[in-house]
């Protein structure tokens, strides 16, 4: 073989070797670009999730505060109802004395009809504050129950849209 056939020989590999690397080199670049698109991508997802969980994590605190302020609120409109119920009792304990003392002085009164009247009276009011004090109570109840309920129960706050 002559020097012109290895010199060409050498410029081809020479040549095939510079397009080698160029190949090499750009397919390089062309990596590293698409990972550096994969990383940024991937950071744009974790900065979106992280900014929807504290998102949920402020509608979940405002459910909670919400939910807790109507359950001491229902605390304390139950405490306020026994107080009330047990004035109630102490008023109807004294009423019940006093129907009691009149009873005593209509016993000492002449005519028996009267004495029979205060004592049918007597027991009809008795049986009527029961019943009263029971459907107040339950009455009650019911109330703080409904107030309750819709004082807790759970609204989804609207979230303002972020600005493009």
């Amino acid at each position: 073989m002559s020097t012109r056939a290895f010199t060409h020989l050498a410029a081809a590999g020479a040549a095939a070797l510079a397009v080698w690397l160029f190949q090499d080199a750009r397919l390089g670049a062309d990596l590293a670009e698409a990972k550096l698109d994969a990383t940024t991508y991937q950071l744009d997802v974790s900065q979106a999730q992280r900014a929807a969980d504290a998102r949920v994590r402020a509608v979940e605190q405002a459910v909670n505060t919400k939910y807790q302020g109507a359950l001491n609120a229902s605390i304390e409109r139950a405490a306020l109802l026994r107080t009330e119920l047990d004035h109630l009792r102490a008023v109807s304990d004294g009423l019940r004395e006093h129907a009691a003392d009149a009873a005593r002085r209509l016993a000492a009164a002449p005519p028996t009809a009267v004495f029979e009247y205060a004592l049918a009276a007597n027991a009809v009011f008795d049986d009527c504050r029961a019943a009263y004090e029971e459907m107040v109570e339950r009455a009650d109840g019911h109330a703080s129950d409904v107030r309750t309920l819709r004082e807790a129960w759970p609204v989804i706050p609207t979230i303002p849209k972020e600005n493009p």
